[in-house]
């Protein structure tokens, strides 16, 4: 009897384990994402590519994920592979970049080009300097900017022009500083920008809040203030710049994910199905909270209203600043 029991029981646990497998295999939304990172390792493209393919995996969502970095023409060389290629299982990361270096001539192409998919997650700017720097607060940088602008250099992962030295001007602008002076000095990622702040290169650093909050809390840097309306609970001793002295100051960076142009409506509806499924994973608020990201979704056409707002909006602020 006992010997009829235990073969019942590995029976069912036999049974039980092929359910359960079964019931994960019928979890996965998607089989396969091919990440294409527009730009070098460590800046912010990198790590929303691997962050959500990160959550997306261990969350049984999608069966596999792998990343290219392609660097080169301000995103561009990257947006004119997925063109080219037309591969549906590749995935593009991007953000308000695209919008900003279309609008300023540095690619010809713009996000009307590609399938956008969905706009995922918002990361507000920062700015920061070295551990070790003078400056404590954002007062003694705008006065330091104000002596002499010559001598703030001021560093970001984008081009002259593009999101970071946006960013930059803005606060200077709101602080009531000239921003046409900010001695910008661009490299190719966020990575990069960071390595410059922290080698000396630079004295300042404009970046994603996200990109500056781990070397923050290993003491490596320190964030001068945020670019949002609310202190953010990654960092909540970080003021924001409205706060630090840039009056009404608020940007942020939109990242999302685009396709090929011309993907089938299928498999364009199985990525936002994914995306969708992932918000609601203990595996996404991990990866989110980590970051400092906060939760920016819009779909399909919903995304691309956004994307066509963002565009008159930037163009605007653009012009007002002299980058246009």
């Amino acid at each position: 009897m006992i010997k009829s029991l235990k073969v019942a029981l590995a029976a069912g646990a036999v049974l039980f384990g092929a359910h359960t497998a079964l019931q994960a295999a019928g979890h996965q939304v998607v089989e396969e994402i091919k990440f294409l990172v527009p730009g070098g390792a460590g800046g912010g493209w990198d790590g929303t590519a691997r962050g959500t393919g990160e959550a997306l995996t261990k969350a049984g969502l999608v069966g596999a994920a792998s990343y290219e970095n392609m660097s080169g023409g301000g995103g561009g060389k990257a947006i004119a592979h997925i063109i080219e290629t037309k591969d549906e299982s590749t995935l593009m990361v991007n953000s308000t970049p695209i919008v900003i270096r279309s609008l300023t001539g540095v690619f010809p192409q713009s996000f009307r080009d590609l399938t956008p998919i969905a706009g995922t997650i918002g990361d507000y700017g920062a700015i920061v300097v070295n551990k070790d720097s003078d400056i404590q607060d954002l007062a003694g940088l705008v006065a330091a900017y104000e002596a002499d602008p010559s001598k703030v250099a001021v560093g970001g992962g984008s081009v002259a022009g593009g999101m970071d030295h946006l960013i930059a001007a803005l606060v200077m602008k709101n602080a009531g500083a000239d921003p046409t002076k900010v001695k910008y000095i661009p490299y190719d990622a966020g990575g990069k920008a960071m390595a410059g702040l922290l080698s000396g290169e630079i004295r300042g650093l404009a970046t994603g809040f996200g990109e500056a909050v781990a070397l923050a809390r290993q003491d490596e840097v320190r964030i001068l203030c945020v670019t949002s309306t609310e202190r953010n609970d990654a960092m909540s001793e970080v003021p924001t710049c409205d706060e630090a002295g840039s009056k009404g100051t608020e940007f942020v960076n939109w990242r999302g994910f685009f396709g090929a142009p011309g993907m089938s409506e299928e498999k364009k509806a199985t990525y936002i199905e994914a995306f969708e499924k992932m918000y609601d994973t203990p595996e996404w608020a991990t990866v989110r909270d980590r970051n400092g990201w906060v939760d920016i979704y819009n779909p399909d056409a919903d995304f691309v209203k956004f994307l066509e707002a963002q565009e008159e909006q930037i163009g605007s602020l653009m012009k007002e600043l002299g980058f246009l």
